[in-house]
């Protein structure tokens, strides 16, 4: 196995546990800040990605519960609507006041909020990003773009089309981009030098390719446990090199009424164990 020259630093995410956008103080099953961040913590992560803001707290407590847990921020999903008539940037002001109040230098992870739909007005979309990027630097931190399923940045032709018109540096997400039709460890090779931020994920092709639609196979595990899927990953950290930046494991999970969170907090255990025993990478502890 390959061991890259500059040890890795790896982190976990809210969405991991069922925290996100859609669930945060919505559904019971998603388990409190304060047992995440323990089961992070537990697991061997030493980063955590923000969440929903105000997930893992308002800005007078939030340095301290990640001090408490030994956990680094390392960055905030911050969705926009690029160039549409309601674009606006109040979310992510709210994020990088959180980025203030936490220390660090997390990056503000940038995604398209607007409808996927055909003609896509590119040149809108793109003086979005770039106002957005502009406002993130303004602030004393760093963005990246986040292709993401459901959104005008899914495929690789729309994410070249990203880097062409644009300076941001991109997040490379293996399940994003495999459930759209990419290759991840190609992917590596050719945007390698706008790569600086990673999430790993593996995919089953089996529940992707048997669901409706991208929204009910995300919701009924098209993210599965690392190794456990169709990604090729083993392949993709070989490609690796002496990339520096946080890698996060995401296997996003939508809890079912009454469903029990224990599985899920174990299976992020597991996904960074299968890490340490099968990508051939140097883990910082």
């Amino acid at each position: 196995m390959y061991v890259p020259r500059v040890p890795v630093r790896l982190a976990n995410a809210p969405v991991s546990y069922g925290a996100f956008e859609l669930t945060f103080a919505r559904s019971a099953g998603v388990p409190g800040p304060e047992r995440v961040l323990a089961a992070m913590a537990a697991a061997g992560y030493t980063g955590t990605e923000l969440g929903p803001p105000g997930y893992l707290g308002s800005a007078d407590v939030l340095a301290a519960r990640l001090a408490e847990h030994g956990l680094e921020l390392t960055g905030g999903y911050v969705p926009l609507r690029f160039g549409e008539p309601d674009e606006t940037y109040a979310g992510l002001e709210e994020t990088l006041d959180l980025f203030d109040a936490a220390g660090g230098a997390p990056r503000a992870v940038l995604a398209d909020d607007g409808e996927r739909r055909g003609n896509v007005d590119w040149s809108r979309l793109l003086d979005g990003v770039t106002r957005a990027v502009e406002g993130v630097r303004a602030r004393g931190y760093e963005p990246a773009f986040h292709h993401h399923m459901g959104t005008r940045v899914e495929t690789c032709g729309e994410i070249e089309r990203l880097l062409e018109g644009t300076d941001v540096p991109l997040l490379l997400d293996t399940g994003h981009l495999f459930a759209a039709g990419g290759d991840p460890v190609a992917a590596l090779r050719e945007w390698r030098p706008r790569i600086d931020y990673l999430h790993v994920k593996d995919v089953d092709l089996a529940i992707l390719d048997g669901a409706p639609g991208w929204p009910e196979a995300w919701r009924t595990g098209a993210f599965c446990a690392l190794g456990t899927g169709d990604v090729e990953l083993a392949g993709f950290f070989a490609e690796l090199g002496d990339y520096d930046g946080w890698i996060v494991v995401e296997q996003d999970w939508v809890p079912r009424p009454g469903e029990d969170a224990d599985p899920q907090i174990e299976a992020q255990a597991r996904n960074r164990a299968w890490l340490v025993e099968n990508a051939g990478i140097h883990i910082v502890s």
